[in-house]
C-alpha cells in the first residue's frame, strides 16, 4: 500500500470544507430569515422594543462567525497541502565517498520519494541479494540509510 499522499489529504480537507461552507450558509441564512421575523414582531408590538428582541441578545451570530473563520482555516491547510511543493530534505552526502553502485542505489531510493523494498532495489538494478544486501550494509554504516524489517523483505529509507 502506497503512503497517504498530502496532496489527496488536500483535496479532502478542500472538499469537506466546501460542504461545510454550503452547510454553515444554508444554517445562516435560515437563522437571519427566523431573526427578520421575530424582529418585524416585536417592531409591531408596542409594548416591546428593539433591546428585549432575543434575536440580538444572544451569542449564535458569533458562533456562526466562529464555524465560519473554522472552516476558512480547513480550507486554507487544504489548498496549501494541495499546492505544496514535497521537498525531501535529506542528508548532504559525499558522492565522492560512494562508489558507482552505492550511487546507483542512492539515485534510485530519491527516486521513489526516499523510501524502497530491499526486493525492488535487486529487480530495478538486477544485483544479487548478496550484491544488494553487501552494498546496503556499507550504505548503513556511512549513515546514509537505514534498513527497517518488513515481513519478509527490508523498507530501505534514506536518511
Amino acid at each position: 500500500m502506497e503512503n497517504f499522499d498530502t496532496k489527496n489529504l488536500g483535496k479532502i480537507l478542500i472538499i469537506l470544507s466546501i460542504l461545510l461552507l454550503f452547510i454553515l450558509t444554508s444554517v445562516k441564512m435560515n437563522y437571519d430569515k427566523n431573526g427578520a421575523v421575530l424582529c418585524e414582531a416585536i417592531a409591531e408590538s408596542p409594548s416591546m422594543d428593539m433591546e428585549n428582541c432575543p434575536y440580538h441578545n444572544n451569542n449564535n451570530s458569533w458562533l456562526i462567525v466562529l464555524a465560519f473563520s473554522i472552516v476558512f482555516l480547513i480550507l486554507g491547510g487544504g489548498i496549501f497541502l494541495f499546492l505544496r511543493n514535497k521537498q525531501l530534505d535529506y542528508k548532504q552526502i559525499d558522492f565522492s565517498r560512494l562508489n558507482e553502485e552505492e550511487k546507483q542505489i542512492y539515485n534510485l531510493i530519491k527516486e521513489k520519494d526516499g523510501s524502497i523494498y530491499q526486493s525492488e532495489i535487486m529487480k530495478e538494478l538486477e544485483f544479487s541479494k548478496v550484491k544488494t544486501t553487501r552494498l546496503l550494509d556499507l550504505m548503513e554504516s556511512k549513515k546514509i540509510l537505514e534498513r527497517k524489517r518488513r515481513g519478509m523483505t527490508n523498507i530501505i529509507i534514506l536518511k
